[in-house]
């Protein structure tokens, strides 16, 4: 994935990728330290030995910066899965499979979620473009555990799935952090909402009606 500067628009050189990676990781070691209010623009800038005007060009807020760490942790959780893909299972099993190995990887770093989810919601419309990302990569997660075929064609339909299911992992996600579900009622959630999910025989149903 080529990465691009958000002022210009225009790829990052390999040092500039590199200053990136490094602002990322220690926004991560903080979140995961003492959550959202442990994330201290100047602490960043501290730790990953960049300029604190440099960080703000990068990320002109905290907000943007944890939004772009949750795209950075779901990117790397996807390349997880795809070395250990759920093959084998029903549609339906493997969505349920894949968002609870997400959620148990946020599950382990409670701190760092609770960062970056915050962050998520607090985000207005001068971070659309990095919530838009986050809403991409999980969309993609979810459509290759739909089809084991990464290159199949989604329709209007599963897309619209894809928001419904998307939308009750980040709710059951702020309800867990919160103190609000249990880790079973995360569980039920996520079963209950993947049986929208359409079955092989669901589609091969609605063909012969």
């Amino acid at each position: 994935m080529t990465t691009y500067t958000k002022a210009a628009g225009t790829p990052l050189t390999e040092r500039q990728e590199a200053r990136r990676r490094r602002i990322l990781r220690a926004t991560t070691r903080l979140a995961a330290q003492g959550g959202y209010d442990a994330v201290q623009m100047r602490e960043v800038a501290e730790m990953s030995e960049v300029a604190l005007g440099t960080l703000y060009r990068y990320f002109p807020s905290k907000v943007h910066l944890l939004v772009a760490t949750m795209y950075d942790q779901l990117e790397q959780l996807g390349g997880q899965l795809r070395r250990k893909p759920n093959k084998g299972l029903p549609p339906r099993e493997r969505v349920v499979d894949t968002l609870l190995r997400a959620f148990r990887g946020m599950q382990r770093e409670p701190h760092l979620t609770e960062a970056m989810m915050r962050a998520m919601q607090f985000a207005d419309r001068s971070v659309s473009a990095e919530v838009d990302g986050v809403g991409r990569i999980t969309t993609q997660m979810i459509l290759e555990a739909m089809h084991e075929d990464a290159s199949t064609e989604p329709s209007a339909e599963e897309l619209a799935v894809v928001r419904v299911i998307t939308h009750t992992w980040h709710s059951s996600l702020i309800s867990w952090l919160n103190g609000r579900a249990s880790i079973a009622q995360v569980k039920l959630d996520i079963e209950t909402v993947a049986r929208l999910v359409p079955e092989p025989e669901d589609e091969a149903d609605a063909g012969t009606s």
